[in-house]
């Protein structure tokens, strides 16, 4: 993998938004949710498809603050627009832990 310069590391947003709905992604080619997040004031709610079934159930995933990348463009997913990207970490089995903020800070926070 090429470095990135810091011009080019500061042009990603990560950021904080809470999941405020989950529902499953029956269209989706793998097992997947449906998320939308609240990103505060500035950016608003967006919607994203995530494939994070192995360790999560929408119940669980509902209240959770995760770290997304919020200047991608949209992207068609099946029926669904994906308007973020949700990250995590994939296992050796390849199920994915999603990163999180270690303590609750205001949704839209940019990672610093």
């Amino acid at each position: 993998m090429a470095d990135l310069s810091w011009p080019e590391f500061e042009q990603v947003e990560l950021r904080v938004g809470t999941i405020i709905d989950a529902k499953p992604f029956p269209e989706a080619r793998n097992p997947s949710y449906i998320l939308q997040l609240d990103f505060g004031p500035e950016i608003g709610t967006r919607q994203s498809s995530a494939q994070i079934t192995d360790l999560y159930s929408p119940e669980d995933l509902v209240g959770r603050q995760v770290m997304a990348v919020t200047n991608f463009p949209p992207k068609q997913i099946g029926p669904i627009m994906s308007a973020c990207l949700v990250t995590g970490f994939h296992r050796d089995d390849n199920s994915v832990v999603l990163a999180v903020p270690d303590a609750e800070v205001p949704n839209g926070t940019r990672l610093a």
